[in-house]
């Protein structure tokens, strides 16, 4: 890219919603890397040149028609919650920040499209006169897109209802457009899908997302400790196996964990493991016995109406936590950055059936090192959990010691301290993102330097 081809750029731009300025250059070029030593120091300074904030979609033809006119890099982003360097421009250019493109487009019962860059607690609002909700949201509700919770996220609150994001129904569709100098509309549905998703956007611009949606819930929140982190796991696994009992979050937690989440240290107790729970308002006397039953007591619990006007940024009684969920899966781990800056996390998934008994083994072998906590989930008819344990980081050695003697004991790991697509371990899904990259980014121009030999792949799944 040349000095002149971005000036082009923007001057055919200059209508368009534009900053340069250093302190917007640097804030719309960074995500939540700097959760990982090993990134930080490689990422910190990287970003782009111009940061462009389009609200219609044929602001966003425009832009991407620019940039594959004049060769220059683009990044796209929403709200720049991911932890793996996704919204970092490697290559400078433009960042495309999709946060005003944020429109719903339709909504049935059963099944809602947004624009991508669509807050996800913004949708829950705008759903909330319906009676519907998604179905589930990452800890950052509060800032994620439904975009990017597409190209870059996983799970979260509902998980343990409703699996991740790459179970088949869990994205009705996708819309892309291409980058080209005249860009096109590529509609995805069923396994199609699967080529941008989990891709950090190298393939495509995500412009509308369609998704089922579930009948709303009055979410009550709990707080319940136990004496051990496996009786907590116990407890974890039954209640999650409990179909009858509608339930949103189920998060357990290591003793050791308790200093970090300081708002919520009145309710944790000395040397106690924990769960934070979320569970449909009128069944929170069933959740509540079954905690007692399996040896743990309830420490925090929240009305339904409480609980919402916490999430919502309503007012809330003084001395309250915000929503639980914030505290749950990576959300632990900012908070535990907050007290230790030596914290970095690593994500681990225990595989149904034996899922307790490879938590007992890991709790013991990684002891000095590890806290873990474990969110459950239930994935195509199966109980099992997924784990962002906190690591006292001492070398990028040790941590990818953890990460194989973990999966040399049948626990799936994924390396969180990479940008690197091919890199990302169980979550790389299975799908020809090289080949559609080739498609929908025939330059190779869309967040350069995520996607290796992306040419060569393509060509040869070609053949």
């Amino acid at each position: 890219m040349t000095r002149p081809a971005l000036s082009a750029l923007r001057a055919e731009l200059a209508d368009l919603t534009i900053y340069d300025d250093a302190p917007s250059l640097r804030m719309h070029s960074r995500d939540f890397f700097w959760f990982s030593p090993v990134l930080k120091p490689d990422l910190e300074g990287k970003q782009a040149e111009l940061v462009i904030l389009p609200k219609t979609k044929d602001e966003v033809r425009r832009i991407a028609s620019a940039c594959a006119r004049h060769r220059v890099p683009l990044t796209v982003r929403g709200g720049g919650t991911g932890n793996y360097g996704q919204a970092v421009p490697l290559e400078g250019g433009v960042v495309l920040n999709l946060t005003r493109f944020n429109r719903v487009v339709s909504t049935t019962l059963g099944a809602g499209r947004f624009e991508a860059g669509a807050n996800m607690l913004d949708i829950d609002k705008a759903l909330a006169p319906l009676g519907q909700e998604l179905r589930m949201h990452p800890s950052t509700r509060a800032q994620a897109t439904l975009g990017g919770f597409i190209a870059g996220g996983a799970a979260g609150a509902g998980s343990c209802t409703w699996g991740q994001i790459d179970n088949p129904g869990a994205v009705i569709a996708v819309e892309v457009m291409t980058v080209e100098p005249e860009p096109r509309l590529i509609e995805l549905r069923g396994k199609d899908i699967l080529k941008v998703m989990h891709a950090y956007g190298v393939n495509g611009i995500i412009t509308e997302v369609e998704v089922p949606l579930a009948p709303a819930h009055a979410w009550a929140e709990r707080i319940a400790t136990f004496d051990t982190l496996r009786q907590a796991a116990a407890f974890g696994q039954a209640f999650t196996e409990c179909d009858g009992i509608a339930k949103k979050l189920i998060s357990i937690h290591d003793p050791r964990i308790a200093p970090y989440l300081r708002r919520l240290a009145p309710w944790l107790g000395e040397s106690k493991a924990f769960a934070i729970l979320m569970v449909s308002e009128p069944q929170g006397d069933e959740l509540d016995r079954l905690i007692a039953e399996m040896g743990g007591t309830v420490t925090f619990s929240r009305g339904a109406a409480e609980a919402r006007a916490a999430a919502f940024g309503e007012h809330r009684e003084k001395g309250a936590p915000g929503p639980l969920y914030e505290y749950t899966w990576n959300h632990t781990t900012l908070h535990a950055l907050k007290v230790d800056p030596d914290i970095t996390y690593l994500q681990l998934r225990f595989p149904p059936v034996r899922n307790l008994e490879l938590l007992a083994w890991a709790e013991t072998h990684f002891h000095e090192d590890v806290l873990f906590h474990i969110e459950f989930q239930r994935r195509q008819g199966k109980v099992y959990h997924s784990s962002l344990p906190l690591v006292r980081f001492t070398t990028a050695a040790r941590l990818h010691e953890i990460m194989a003697q973990a999966e040399e004991a049948g626990i799936q790991a994924s390396n969180p301290h990479s940008w690197v697509l091919n890199n990302a371990g169980w979550k790389k899904v299975d799908a020809p993102q090289p080949e559609f990259k080739r498609i929908a980014d025939p330059q190779g121009l869309m967040n350069p330097g995520k996607l290796l030999n992306w040419q060569a792949d393509a060509a040869q799944a070609a053949e």
